[in-house]
Parts: structure tokens; C-alpha cells; sequence
């Protein structure tokens, strides 16, 4: 059987899965099909050496069980004469388990327990005991396993390469008919398509040359489907190219399908480990060309954060972290970290790609200085992010939200440098004949290319736009208006501060009796003539305590007797003799307008007052605002044009620093598609809509007539 009619042996296989109907909803097929599928493949290739392997057994049964594994391994020989790498001492395969049909159960838990520890270690993953004690329960084991040993799977029959097209087939099928109903998260294949056309095809010239070794990983490989299809694409295009994949995943099932996968195809330089990639990496002390990950989406990284907590940086990273509540970019950083260092022109240095879906959350979430931010910050600064690619909403299995696929490299082609390209392939999608959960579209061929091409041309058009790094980055920065008090004393004022201070009742008096009951605009002035009466009082009258009594004395008095209102005298704050301001560091990389020197002091909240005195307000807490200003712009030309114009006392809040240039504000990064690929619409013109009313109330009317008539 060659790789082109591979089809017909899944749909057999597939077939079988009907004798499962009862004991087993169609979702969960995969427990019983997917395992029988490996053995089954398992034991057909093993058959050529079995007799070899039984006879070397008996010799070596009592010796330590690790040299046995290495031992038969090695004499377990496929028909080229090479070591399989797995073996199965058990004295049954499938045509004697058919042939004794009243211990089916308990031989097939036999047979298995005769493989090597690596293929044992797959099926604990499987859990298939239990599954195989469930058909027997229900009197169908012995009808399964008879339909699987009629199925050829020796290698002279279906090679490599087509019984891993075969299982990556079921695989597809299975986790199709899994999300109909269940809703488990998996990559449709036509996406995956995509990641790897995005990941590989800049590198063909490269990737097509004799001899060349590939490293490929997934860090959340689940079933192994995109590892897969990057074996599929450098089959394509160099079949003498050795591609040595790696992944993990700490789903149980979809290790043992991933592991199983490789195992069939016959890769035993590849690994797939079980584990948990955040916190328990596999391969620690390895790098990669090519990297590709469909990480959860908005799963919450709780369990995990205690674990990393206590490590000094993570992977490598040592900025803020994104919040608990999902760490997909999470595994992008466990990605990066995993780059191969890059020299041009150095083949010990070759660097890295890497494709990556996620949802529009990495994208924009988290303002300036949040984890989210800085992570992106981190990768469009150190020129990593190389295109994003939207892609069309319900094409997904368990969600119909838009989805995005990341494209990054640390060693950006050089007209590529300092840019990352958007293209937006929302439109590009075709409907399903038939729904699959939330799956209602899919790419076909045509517009996998028309965005691999555009991916590849780098130009500008309705769906492709190229921007420098520093157009996603702004400055975030503060701006304050002072606060304006109108001082008075009034009945109402004066019992609610004597509450909370009865020893001042006198003072109060004494400062009623000068200032008098009208309001002061200028409690700058009020607070004055307030501390000199408080200083003249009597001996035998109270005046401020001292300490933090008197501090709270003096607050509860500005609070009882004043209140905010816009017509009132800024409140002074400080009063500087000199001033000082490194504008360059305030202000750093920015090209500012020509302004006299106590203009721009202004604009930093020091206002002159004569005689080289500079005078603070109090900033209103209420009036507070922010303003996300374009890194490409200074920050001062953007107040004066939109901010001072509107509020002519406003000024910048030069006390809020960034933590990593020291600049005014809080640098972000965000990535907007809606905002760069928005097309305003104008509205129709009112003549033609209300033609439009009139001929539909002219239907409706003679609708009515011919009801009534």
C-alpha cells in the first residue's frame, strides 16, 4: 500500500469502531481504537524477529530487567536489518489472542505486559486495563480484536510512512468526533497547515539541501498533530532530510497517542515526554531550529505559580509574569528560551522560528507595566516578532472566538529587521458542509497560499501592512490638574470637625472670629492667617497638638471647613527654592519643541514664582487622567497640542518613572488589528433609506389590502 490509498485502511479501521456502539458513546472510541491501532501495528512489525527475541528471553529472564529492555531492543530488528528500539517477550500476539477466546481478557493484559518499558510506560497512559476490562464486561473484546488481527499492518504491506498517515488520520477523526460533543481543545488541521507554511517555507533553500538535519518541538504537543505535519512538509519537499521531532504535553491520553505516533512512523532519534512544560521541562538542557505550540487558551496558571515563585527568573525572562488567570504567554517565553544563538554565517549558531496560536488576549491585554506588556515589550524590543496572522472566528472546535498566529525568529531576514507584518485573513474562510462544535470554517488550499504568499512577499496591501517595532509601543504617562479649595466656616462645618477634635473648640472660635462666616477663595491664604491665630492663642487655649495628633488635627480641619470648586485658588503643595531636572533622563531618546526653560518646568508641574522660586500644586485625585502617548512621539509636543489646549493648568506627573528606561510615564506595547485594519463606511444617504421605508410600508400596505378585500 503506498501513502496515496492510505485512506482505504483508515476508513477500515475506522469501520471497526461500530462494534464499540453501547458500551461506548462515538467521543470515546479513541480509548479502545487508537491503542488496538498501535499494538496491532506493533505486532506486525515485530513478527519478523519474535522467534529471536522469545529465544533470547528465556536466556535472560532472571537478569535485571533494564538489561533485558536494552538487550532484546536491540535484537528486535525491523526487515532492513535495524534495531526497533522496543521488543515484546510475551509468547502470544494476535492470532493466538484470537485463538482463545475464553481468556481474551487476560491474555491481551499479558501481551502487553510484554513489551519493553517504553512502550509499557505509553500504555499506562492510555489507561487501556480499564478499557480493556470494559469490553470485556460487555462481551465485545474478543470481536475487536478479531477484526484487528484481519487487518494487514506488516510492514511489507504498509510502510512507514503510510501507516503514520493512517494514524494521524484517526487521530484527526477521533478528536473531530471528540469535539462534536465534548468540546476538548484541538488545532484543525488546515491551521496547523498554515503555522508550519509560515514556520518553514522562508527557510526552503535551506531546509531542501542533502543531508540536512531538522529539530522540531512542541512544547504543548497534545496528539502530535503539528509535529506531524512538519514531518509531512520536509517529506515534501527533501526526503533525505533527517527531522527529529520532540513534544510534550501533560495530558495522559494525548501523550501516549503523541509517543504512539512516533513509534509507528519509526523515529527513535524523537522524543514525546509526559509532564507538565511550565514547571517540569523534559528537555532543559536542549535548543531547536523550528518550534510550534498551540498552548490553552485563558487557562489559569494557578497550580503552577508556587513552583515558579521561588525560581529567580523564568526561563531565562526576568520581567513581570502575566496574570494568574491565563499563561499562554507563558509557553511562548519556555519557547524563546529555547532558541538556538544565531551568527550570520555561523552554522554552530543557526537560531530559531517559532509559530504560536493564541487568542486575541496576548495581543492587547494588560495596560502599560503589566506582566502581559512587558513580555511584549521584551519581544518587539529585542526585534523577535516577526508577523501576525488573523485568522477567521469559529475555526476552532470549542470556540468561535478570533484566533491569531504568531510568527517569531532571532534571526530576522534583513529587510525584515525592525518590522513586524499584520496580515489579516479573517475573510478568508469557507463554510463547513457541517459543523464540528464551534467549527463552522475552514481555510482550504487557496487561502493557506494566498497567506503564505503574502507572508513570504513582505508588501503592502488591504490585508498585508508592515509597521516599525516602535509603532505598537506608547508611553503611558499621568497628568495631573491642581486642586482648588473654597475655604468656610458655617454651622454645619464647625459640628462636624468639633466630633472628631473637641479640645479645639476655642481655637475654632478665635479663627472664626478673624476669617468670619463668607468664603475664601484662596486657601493658600486662609491656611496662613489659620497658622498665625493658632500661634498667638492664649496659653490656657489649645492650639495643634504635636505629632502625627497634630498632623490629624490639621487634615480633619481642611477637610471639615473646605471644598473643591473650580473657580478657587490652586492649592500650593511645595515651594522651591532651585530646581534641578535631568531632561534627558525625564525625557529620554525624545527630540523636544523649542521652549524656554520655566515652560517646560511648567509642563512638569514647577511653575515660576519670581526670584529662581519654583511653586508646586496639589494635584486633585479626581481630575487625575493618563494618556497613552506614541513612542514615536515626545511626550511634551503631544501635551501641548492635546492636552493644554483643553486644560490649560494640567501638567505631567514627572514623579511616575518607568521601571527599565527611567523615562516619565510606564512604556507599553499593544497590538490592535481592528484599529490597523478598520475601513470606515460611510452611512447611506438618508434619501435612499428612506426610499427603501417607503417602498417596504407600500408592501406592507397592500399586504393588508389583500387580507381585508
Amino acid at each position: 500500500m503506498t501513502p496515496g490509498n492510505f485512506q482505504q485502511l483508515a476508513n477500515f479501521i475506522w469501520s471497526v469502531a461500530d462494534l464499540l456502539r453501547g458500551p461506548y458513546r462515538p467521543p470515546q472510541y479513541e480509548r479502545v481504537m487508537l491503542p488496538l491501532t498501535v499494538l496491532r501495528r506493533f505486532d506486525a512489525v515485530l513478527a519478523p524477529t519474535k522467534e529471536a527475541v522469545l529465544k533470547r528471553y528465556e536466556t535472560l529472564k532472571d537478569k535485571d530487567p533494564q538489561l533485558v529492555d536494552r538487550v532484546l531492543n536491540e535484537l528486535a530488528k525491523d526487515e532492513d536489518g535495524k534495531p526497533l528500539g522496543f521488543h515484546n517477550h510475551s509468547q502470544l500476539d494476535f492470532r493466538k489472542l484470537k485463538g482463545d477466546p475464553d481468556n481474551i481478557g487476560q491474555h491481551l493484559v499479558g501481551y502487553i505486559k510484554g513489551f519493553s518499558e517504553n512502550i509499557q510506560k505509553i500504555f499506562e497512559r492510555f489507561e487501556f486495563d480499564q478499557e480493556i476490562a470494559k469490553l470485556e464486561e460487555a462481551n465485545r473484546l474478543y470481536q475487536v480484536v478479531s477484526q484487528f488481527t484481519e487487518i494487514d499492518l506488516h510492514p511489507r504491506h504498509v510502510d512507514n510512512i503510510t501507516m503514520g498517515l493512517v494514524f494521524e488520520d484517526l487521530i484527526r477523526r477521533f478528536n473531530e468526533a471528540a469535539n462534536e460533543t465534548a468540546g476538548d481543545h484541538f488545532t484543525p488541521r488546515e491551521v496547523i497547515r498554515l503555522m508550519v507554511n509560515l514556520l518553514l517555507e522562508p527557510d526552503t533553500q535551506v531546509l531542501t539541501q542533502a543531508g540536512k538535519i531538522v529539530t522540531i518541538c512542541d512544547p504543548a504537543c497534545g496528539t502530535g498533530g503539528m509535529l506531524a505535519e512538519s514531518q509531512n512538509w520536509l517529506r515534501a519537499h527533501n526526503e533525505q532530510a533527517t527531522v527529529k521531532v520532540y513534544g510534550q504535553d501533560y495530558n495522559p491520553r494525548s501523550y501516549a497517542v503523541a509517543a504512539s505516533d512516533l513509534l509507528i512512523k519509526g523515529h527513535k532519534d524523537s522524543r514525546i515526554e509526559y509532564g507538565n512544560t511550565l514547571i517540569n521541562d523534559q528537555f532543559s538542557d536542549m535548543r531547536f531550529d523550528y518550534l510550534l505550540a498551540n498552548p490553552p487558551f485563558g487557562v489559569d496558571w494557578k497550580g503552577e505559580k508556587k513552583e515558579i515563585d521561588r525560581w529567580p527568573h523564568f526561563r531565562g525572562y526576568t520581567g513581570k509574569l502575566p496574570r494568574i488567570n491565563d499563561g499562554a504567554l507563558l509557553f511562548l517565553i519556555h519557547m524563546i528560551a529555547k532558541f538556538q544563538p544565531w551568527q550570520s554565517g555561523n552554522r554552530d549558531k543557526p537560531g530559531s522560528r517559532i509559530a504560536i496560536v493564541f487568542n486575541g488576549s496576548p495581543l492587547f491585554t494588560g495596560g502599560a507595566g503589566s506582566g502581559e506588556s512587558e513580555i511584549r515589550r521584551w519581544i518587539i524590543e529585542h526585534d523577535w516578532l516577526e508577523a501576525i496572522v488573523a485568522l477567521p472566528e469559529q475555526m476552532f472546535y470549542n470556540t468561535g472566538i478570533g484566533t491569531f498566529v504568531w510568527v517569531l525568529s532571532n534571526r530576522k531576514e534583513k529587510h525584515r529587521k525592525g518590522s513586524i507584518q499584520l496580515i489579516d485573513a479573517r475573510e478568508r474562510w469557507t463554510p463547513m458542509k457541517r459543523s464540528l462544535g464551534n467549527k463552522r470554517r475552514w481555510l482550504d488550499e487557496k487561502a493557506i497560499d494566498e497567506v503564505t504568499r503574502e507572508h513570504g512577499a513582505l508588501t503592502e496591501s488591504k490585508t498585508s501592512k508592515i509597521f516599525d517595532n516602535a509603532d505598537f509601543g506608547y508611553r503611558r504617562v499621568t497628568i495631573l490638574r491642581p486642586l482648588r479649595l473654597k475655604f468656610q466656616i458655617t454651622q454645619e462645618a464647625k459640628e462636624r470637625y468639633l466630633d472628631t477634635c473637641p479640645e479645639l473648640l476655642d481655637a475654632v472660635l478665635a479663627i472664626e472670629e478673624v476669617l468670619g462666616n463668607e468664603a475664601h477663595d484662596d486657601w493658600n491664604q486662609v491656611w496662613d492667617e489659620v497658622q498665625t491665630i493658632v500661634k498667638r492663642l492664649p496659653d490656657d487655649v489649645e492650639g495643634w497638638a504635636k505629632g502625627a495628633k497634630g498632623t490629624a488635627q490639621k487634615k480633619n480641619f481642611r477637610d471639615a471647613f473646605t471644598e473643591v470648586d473650580p473657580e478657587a485658588e490652586a492649592v500650593i503643595a511645595k515651594v522651591h527654592k532651585e530646581v534641578a531636572l535631568d531632561i534627558e533622563a525625564l525625557l529620554p531618546g525624545q527630540t523636544l519643541p523649542e521652549l524656554a526653560p520655566d515652560e517646560l518646568k511648567a509642563l512638569l508641574g514647577l511653575n515660576p514664582a519670581g526670584k529662581g522660586k519654583y511653586v508646586e500644586y496639589e494635584a486633585d485625585s479626581n481630575l487625575k487622567d493618563s494618556e497613552n502617548i506614541p513612542l514615536k512621539e515626545d511626550v511634551i509636543s503631544y501635551v501641548l497640542r492635546e492636552v493644554r489646549p483643553y486644560v490649560a493648568d494640567a501638567w505631567i506627573d514627572r514623579d511616575t518613572l518607568d521601571e527599565q528606561d527611567g523615562g516619565i510615564g510606564k512604556v507599553g506595547y499593544e497590538i490592535n488589528f481592528n484599529r490597523e485594519f478598520f475601513r470606515y463606511q460611510p452611512p447611506r444617504p438618508l434619501a435612499e433609506i428612506d426610499a427603501e421605508l417607503e417602498a417596504v410600508e407600500k408592501r406592507i400596505m397592500g399586504l393588508l389590502r389583500e387580507v381585508t378585500e
